[in-house]
């Protein structure tokens, strides 16, 4: 146990990628991805915290004490307000651009999360937009909590891949600004830009550091100041990292690891269901902290641990330590712990409750 923890606080501290493949980390059998760059201190924090929580578990999962009350301590977190600015407009109008091919089935499952953040009609509880009151906790300094409802208002369709199938993170801004001057306004106002890249093109960092990053655009490249998230569909590349847990990595020879029984995806499509799960860690992200300057933890604000960051791999009450918590099955027994518009259904992952002080999702048990 002490050989397994000194590894994975080396691999963390020197990114070795070619020890620890993709920067995860394994934790009770399960590779908990980072959707954002390496968080190295905060998450060695955090995986001495889940193992230790792990040891109160029963050999099924379920905690001795019947309280489900362990999803995140505040003893491990300094989540700080840092005076700037969080989504706060009314309604945000959200623009998606499409890189590369997509199958327009999986356009449908991502639009209708969308849709399903801020619907109109009501949806069974518990729903996505139930899950959006908790992002909303959070406010600026003028006592604006963030925006209840996104508005999609536009879509771009990139099918030739103008700035390749080799992208960077600067890359981003670039296709932001060929769609704003082919089709989508440049909206400086209360835009926010969905970049999203097909199962073939490659991104810098991808499946070694991130499944997907939150930025703000350079005045100097596309001509404003807006946020943006990107995201890319791990299907070709990296399912076992960025489709967690639909998709299970590989076991190494040697090491000890056990592949378990696949999570079956409540929409059909591993990297697609595990995209909408990043896509709604993103959206949380950048909502409360736009300019990164907003709600994070750390000493780092190009590193900070975010509010949905301190939940990876929760997606239910008792969720830690490598076990995802208490989520349902339908009669296909696929998983989920949300519901959506059209009779949808998604996992996706908790985040940190403010008022709580631990993670938190609509499907809790208490």
């Amino acid at each position: 146990v002490v050989f397994f923890f000194v590894f994975v606080d080396f691999c963390l501290r020197l990114q070795i990628s070619t020890l620890c493949p993709g920067g995860s980390v394994v934790i009770g059998g399960f590779y908990l991805p980072n959707h954002r760059k390496q968080k190295t201190n905060e998450m060695i924090s955090l995986i001495y915290f889940f193992f230790f929580l792990s040891l109160s578990l029963t050999s099924n999962g379920q905690f001795f004490d019947e309280s489900k009350n362990y999803e995140g301590s505040s003893d491990l977190v300094n989540l700080q307000y840092h005076m700037g600015p969080v989504i706060s407009s009314p309604a945000t109008s959200l623009y998606i651009i499409w890189y590369g091919r997509w199958n327009p089935t999986h356009q449908s499952t991502i639009r209708d999360f969308l849709y399903s953040v801020s619907s109109p009609t009501p949806i069974q509880y518990p729903s996505v937009s139930d899950w959006w009151k908790t992002v909303r906790l959070y406010r600026d300094q003028t006592g604006s909590n963030i925006t209840e409802t996104l508005v999609l208002s536009g879509e771009f369709h990139d099918s030739t891949y103008s700035h390749g199938s080799h992208l960077t993170r600067f890359s981003v801004q670039s296709i932001i600004k060929t769609a704003v001057t082919s089709k989508l306004p440049l909206n400086g106002l209360n835009g926010l830009y969905l970049v999203l890249t097909s199962d073939d093109v490659e991104m810098q960092e991808f499946c070694r550091a991130i499944c997907g990053f939150h930025y703000f655009t350079f005045p100097s490249i596309v001509g404003a100041t807006v946020p943006y998230v990107w995201v890319g569909n791990s299907k070709k590349q990296c399912p076992e990292m960025c489709a967690y847990p639909f998709a299970q990595p590989k076991p190494f020879p040697g090491s000890g690891f056990v592949t378990r029984e696949k999570m079956k995806p409540p929409n059909g499509e591993a990297a697609i269901d595990g995209m909408i799960s990043v896509i709604a860690h993103e959206l949380a992200e950048v909502s409360s902290n736009p300019m990164l300057n907003g709600w994070y933890g750390g000493e780092d604000a190009m590193a900070p641990t975010e509010i949905a960051d301190l939940c990876l791999g929760v997606y239910g009450s008792g969720g830690g330590g490598g076990y995802m918590g208490s989520v349902y099955k339908d009669r296909w027994r696929n998983v989920y712990n949300v519901n959506g518009v059209k009779g949808r259904k998604y996992l996706i992952q908790w985040v940190w409750d403010l008022t709580r002080n631990r993670c938190f999702g609509p499907n809790a048990m208490n």
